[in-house]
């Protein structure tokens, strides 16, 4: 009998699952369901005029091991290294030289979604991109309802990837004591808010580094990448910054408008790299999240209970750690 297996969410952690789920089982019928256009979740990227910029997660780092190695084998079509070492500045907004000058960051020349493509690409699955799921329910097997009224399923167990506020509305009342139980667990883990500025200069920046990582947490903006740094992604003489708040600058301005928004950001670049002309970006975008990152994680417990009936969740609220490399491990 060929077993059923359904995905929600192809962020990175759900499509390293669903990869790995094609190769151990290369008869299965696999679906995934994405609510968005895209997929790989917050690593996302963009494109306008030429160019190619990423404003959530910016960069898969080299970890090592066996997300390296499938990267830079199996996965290295399009693949680009990150030019230009990670300094770091405090609370002032004074500017250090970092300490991870030699580690190595990776992205693709199309931008960071390539590496959710690869994995679905090699999974066999059938991704449904624009199809939200909005209920769970077990009636011998498990099916889903999405929102717009259609049932899936029967499949024999469920694979889920949205962050763990939104995995906890999935996993109410579902007709099983144990999923029920995950989702309230689920309920009780936090999160932080994000909020991306995304500035286009009609001009190149001239600096020793590719990006700024604020090292003390008491300064309104915690990230300033270049996507100038990143091959293919900027044609010559322009530069793309991508300006990311604190947590709680952005759990504070989340609902302001984004002009303003963006204004504000813009203006602390400037101050924190020294140059004016960065208060005046020649374009803009932005994007904010509700729930960017976890701050907290689930207990093994209720993960344990739910698995056997058939319930499995990945991300950086059961991984325990935000960056991309890691769900794409926890993926595996």
């Amino acid at each position: 009998m060929t077993a059923k297996l359904g995905v929600v969410g192809a962020g990175g952690g759900g499509a390293a699952a669903t990869s790995v789920l094609g190769s151990a089982l290369p008869s299965a019928e696999i679906t995934v369901f994405e609510k968005s256009r895209g997929v790989c979740g917050r690593a996302a990227a963009r494109r306008r005029n030429g160019i190619v910029y990423e404003y959530g997660a910016n960069y898969l780092s080299d970890a090592g091991g066996r997300v390296s190695e499938l990267v830079t084998g199996e996965l290295d079509d399009r693949l680009v290294e990150v030019d230009g070492p990670v300094w770091t500045f405090n609370a002032d907004g004074e500017i250090s030289r970092g300490g991870s000058d030699g580690e190595r960051r990776w992205t693709y020349e199309d931008g960071i979604t390539r590496l959710a493509k690869h994995l679905l690409g090699r999974s066999g699955a059938v991704v449904n991109r624009e199809t939200r799921v909005v209920d769970i329910n077990y009636e011998d097997d498990w099916r889903l309802t999405t929102a717009d009224g259609e049932e899936h399923g029967p499949f024999g167990a469920l694979l889920l990837n949205p962050p763990a506020p939104q995995t906890a509305d999935l996993l109410s009342e579902t007709g099983r004591a144990s999923a029920d139980r995950l989702g309230e667990a689920a309920q009780e883990v936090e999160y932080h808010t994000g909020w991306t500025a995304v500035l286009g200069y009609d001009f190149a920046l001239d600096l020793p580094y590719y990006g700024l990582a604020n090292v003390d947490g008491e300064h309104p903006v915690s990230w300033i990448g270049r996507e100038e740094k990143k091959p293919g992604h900027v044609p010559a003489r322009r530069s793309v910054l991508i300006v990311q708040a604190s947590p709680e600058w952005a759990s504070a301005r989340y609902e302001d408008a984004p002009e303003e928004n963006v204004t504000d950001l813009a203006e602390h670049a400037a101050r924190i790299v020294g140059d004016r002309r960065l208060a005046t970006p020649d374009w803009t975008d932005h994007q904010g999240w509700r729930y960017a990152f976890a701050a907290g994680s689930v207990d093994d417990e209720p993960l344990g209970e739910a698995a056997q009936d058939g319930i499995y969740v990945t991300g950086d609220w059961v991984a325990e750690e935000s960056r991309l490399d890691a769900a794409i491990r926890h993926g595996l």
